[in-house]
């Protein structure tokens, strides 16, 4: 059975799609293909789950004349928009779509009426499966860093060593995602161990004012790695905490102890961190009792409120006791 997966963005979300890739392949020993976009190909390269990572730059025009010529026997489609739509047009195979259920987010982002499904966002991808026996095995999300790209932390950050710092993601998509900046230096200070800071270029001066807030023990690695680089770093960290973004869900891919920690967005859209079953869950830092969270299923570049209380009212204490509670680990570990 050969398959095409549809997944076009973001990180985030194409480490949701990990394990159906797995289950595809392990339980129907399907020729597992995906279509993504060219700037998110590297969050696969090196899932030895993926048979062939197909990508276009700018329009989905762009391959499918090759992908016509493979003749699937399904195409499934996680993305679910216009563009996934013309492919399936195109291919004239056999589909299957996953429900974004976007009329019940938006209940919950308007009126605060949650008639969603208790279930994580993966369970879910993988509800058109349901007709070829495939199901969920309990197994986590995946990420596979290259070994040509993999980090030694030692060797990148002198006087750093695996398994004696802490990780922290400075960065999201949205600016109401975003831990504000004397918050995370109140963490890192809260800490009092090393911590790593990481991010994109447009999160490096974000970086240098924690890193000048918190002191010498913080690390401002914004910009300065790959996102298998990035990856490296918590993998070998003692413990992550991250927003609602990509690197959260690396780290839950890379099975470490995590805090993820939550503003416009809530854990109830089922994108929360999927950790394997019979390991300690992350913990979901939230301010409960906003009438206004939340209110955005994606987010804003500034609060509608202006008062940002679900960042600002953060508790930064709760946060660094649990990731302490995680003991230090050597790099053998």
């Amino acid at each position: 059975m050969k398959v095409l997966v549809l997944r076009f963005s973001s990180i985030g979300d194409i480490v949701l799609i990990s394990p159906v890739l797995r289950c595809l392949k392990q339980q129907l020993g399907a020729e597992v293909h995906v279509l993504t976009k060219k700037a998110f190909a590297a969050v696969l390269e090196a899932n030895p789950y993926t048979d062939r990572l197909w990508t276009f730059e700018k329009e989905v025009t762009e391959c499918l004349p090759a992908l016509k010529q493979e003749q699937y026997d399904l195409v499934l489609d996680l993305h679910h928009n216009l563009r996934s739509l013309r492919v399936k047009l195109a291919l004239r195979r056999p589909t299957r779509t996953f429900d974004k259920l976007n009329f019940k987010k938006w209940l919950l982002v308007r009126f605060g009426i949650n008639r969603l499904p208790d279930r994580h966002i993966v369970e879910r991808y993988l509800e058109p499966l349901q007709g070829f026996g495939v199901k969920y095995d309990g197994r986590g999300l995946d990420y596979f860093i290259p070994e040509k790209e993999a980090l030694v932390v030692e060797q990148t950050f002198p006087g750093l060593s695996a398994g004696q710092y802490f990780a922290l993601a400075v960065g999201a998509a949205h600016a109401t995602k975003q831990i504000p900046v004397q918050q995370m230096a109140d963490l890192c200070l809260a800490l009092g161990q090393p911590v790593v800071l990481l991010g994109g270029k447009n999160d490096r001066e974000k970086g240098q004012q924690i890193a000048e807030l918190a002191g010498p023990m913080v690390r401002n690695a914004c910009g300065q790695l790959s996102l298998h680089g990035s990856a490296s770093v918590i993998a070998q960290s003692r413990a992550v905490c991250a927003p609602d973004t990509g690197l959260m869900h690396i780290a839950a891919a890379l099975k470490k102890p995590l805090v993820s920690v939550w503003g416009n967005t809530v854990p109830a859209f089922g994108m929360y961190p999927l950790l394997p079953e019979g390991m300690a869950p992350a913990l979901l830092a939230e301010v409960t009792g906003l009438k206004c969270r939340p209110c955005s299923k994606l987010g804003h570049d500034v609060c509608p409120q202006k008062h940002f209380s679900c960042m600002q009212r953060q508790d930064m204490t709760k946060i660094a006791g649990f990731l302490l509670a995680e003991k230090p680990k050597n790099g053998s570990e």
